[in-house]
């Protein structure tokens, strides 16, 4: 049996640095051996793309559901043409795929793009190590359940106020969703010397990754952030966080007797 993939999903407030920690997170497991990775961008308002220096041509959002009923080829079904359909909004690259959600068209709403996820994501990520999911603040694609329950969900917060008060909604959120509180873990992320004074729990963050020139270098530049140097103290923290997830991963594996 195909072992499925360990499934880390990100979220945060916006412009805490989520989705540079995410592709930062797939160039460590990459570089740690643990491919395939397969990144999931479950945020509208993201570019986990632009930050892992792939092209998107086609997102899961901008996909219509008429499309998958009248323009079905001869001699092949709704179910294979949505999973050949999913194939090519999937992009390749090396160690990794990606695949986005985009926004829907027009005044449609998520859900033909949710259940389209939700309909390919379980047969897609049998061939993947790890799934990096970058989402959004408010869950919507895990209480939906169409990635289903995360491993690990980690919540990025730089040190400010704001930031940090997000993180207990978050974590009230994901609880009530059934995600086992153990499951959450606190990512501090453009930490300098210390933090806001909001009560955050007694639950010490898993990674704290410090404030990086590098990181603003490759934003001012418009090249990927992902491609930071190696010697770069964004680069070596998430690649400390990468070591900690696969070896829950493997615990995880060993507990399953796999």
């Amino acid at each position: 049996m195909t072992q499925r993939p360990f499934t880390i999903a990100l979220s945060g407030k916006g412009g805490t640095g989520k989705t540079t920690t995410s592709s930062l997170l797939v160039r460590a497991f990459i570089a740690a051996g643990q491919t395939p990775v397969l990144a999931v961008d479950a945020d509208p308002n993201a570019n986990f793309h632009e930050a892992l220096g792939v092209e998107v041509k086609e997102t899961l959002g901008s996909m219509r559901e008429e499309a998958f009923t009248r323009n079905i080829p001869p001699g092949m079904n709704r179910h294979d043409y949505v999973r050949f359909r999913f194939r090519q909004a999937l992009v390749e690259a090396n160690g990794f795929d990606l695949v986005a959600m985009g926004r829907p068209e027009g005044t449609g709403c998520y859900c033909f793009a949710n259940d389209l996820l939700s309909e390919c994501m379980v047969q897609l990520e049998r061939d993947y190590k790890f799934l990096v999911i970058d989402t959004e603040a408010g869950m919507e694609h895990i209480s939906r359940g169409t990635i289903g329950k995360p491993d690990v969900l980690l919540i990025v917060s730089d040190p400010g106020a704001r930031g940090l008060r997000t993180i207990a909604r978050i974590r009230e959120i994901a609880t009530q969703l059934g995600l086992e509180p153990e499951k959450i873990h606190v990512v501090f992320n453009r930490y300098k010397s210390g933090a806001a004074p909001v009560d955050i729990g007694n639950e010490k963050p898993i990674a704290v990754i410090p404030e990086d020139p590098a990181v603003e270098a490759a934003d001012l530049a418009a090249t990927p952030v992902s491609r930071i140097p190696e010697d770069s103290p964004a680069w070596q923290a998430v690649r400390t966080l990468a070591g900690k997830l696969i070896v829950m991963a493997r615990e995880k594996a060993a507990k399953e007797g796999k």
